[in-house]
């Protein structure tokens, strides 16, 4: 069975086995998860929590500049997608931790692939932005 982009079925991973997912077309679910892991802040945090277990300050302390809104926001919208967990530990007072599933494991590994690529490239880059600035200043 194949289905449209624009509509797959709701149900286990193992219901979408024959579901052709399409990131180009407009409503397709994987476009949103690509934009909800690849923004601003997605990226950083599957990044941070790739070294490990996070609490909420912490977490906010390693992706510096981040607001306590957005974070949540990202934390929330990664725990919808499948790649966060949210861990209450039953102290008083409560303790919350974030962790990433195997899903987010595998794709922060990816995005720090990328991370470590641009970084190591990071010279061309400033070097192509000041010729582009020259020229055009």
């Amino acid at each position: 069975m194949t289905s449209s982009p624009e509509a797959a079925p709701t149900g286990s991973a193992g219901a979408f086995d024959d579901v052709v997912f399409d990131v180009f077309a407009r409503r397709c679910a994987s476009r949103s998860a690509l934009e909800n892991i690849t923004g601003r802040w997605g990226v950083l945090v599957l990044a941070a929590l790739h070294d490990g277990t996070y609490r909420f300050n912490a977490l906010r302390r390693r992706v510096d500049g981040v607001s306590e809104k957005m974070l949540a926001q990202t934390l929330h919208t990664l725990e919808r997608d499948g790649l966060v967990v949210r861990t209450v530990l039953g102290q008083i007072p409560p303790r919350v931790e974030y962790s990433l599933t195997p899903l987010g494991r595998d794709t922060s590994a990816k995005l720090l692939e990328l991370i470590g690529f641009l970084e190591d490239r990071m010279g061309e880059v400033v070097a192509a932005r000041d010729g582009y600035d020259s020229a055009r200043g």
